[in-house]
């Protein structure tokens, strides 16, 4: 009898197992990055596949995160003792900022923020833009970096992954 009982046991494990870690190609913002559209001036700019992750994916990332998190307050770069708590507070003012950017509505831009940096993703009708749209998300306060991924016109291979349908 017991063996049946440590099977049946193990069974249960199993299965909880199974519903708590899914092995499901799904993706999703597991860390809830913000991450939002700009503008839309470019139609037929490849939307980006922002911060969404398949399970697997953001497990392994979870503990780059905590080490990337914690090295800004280690380095005496953060108030916070996690750069990633600035993200969601900064997401407004970033948002403002770049909306405030001359003819920024003739261009596709997505932005991700992560641990304080700024991720700026789509696509551009000039190249003065792209600095443009850089030195008004690197004003804001409590930015750490910005990095700029957008293409200048419709490109077929953008340098971001891009979502899928």
């Amino acid at each position: 009898m017991k063996p049946a009982i440590a099977l049946l046991l193990g069974l249960v494990a199993w299965t909880q197992a199974q519903a708590q870690y899914p092995s499901s190609p799904e993706k999703k913002n597991w860390f809830e990055d913000p991450f939002f559209q700009v503008s839309a001036g470019l139609p037929g700019c490849a939307p980006p596949n922002g911060p969404l992750l398949t399970f697997e994916e953001q497990r392994k990332e979870a503990h780059w995160r905590v080490e990337r998190g914690t090295s800004c307050w280690l380095a005496g770069k953060c108030r916070d003792s996690n750069a990633y708590r600035y993200d969601k507070t900064l997401a407004g003012p970033v948002n403002q900022a770049l909306r405030a950017v001359p003819e920024v509505s003739t261009a596709s831009v997505w932005v991700t923020i992560q641990r304080r940096w700024v991720f700026l993703q789509g696509c551009v009708a000039e190249p003065a833009m792209i600095e443009r749209l850089r030195l008004a998300a690197q004003a804001v306060p409590d930015v750490e970096a910005v990095v700029p991924m957008l293409e200048v016109g419709i490109v077929t291979k953008p340098r971001y992954e891009v979502r899928k349908p």
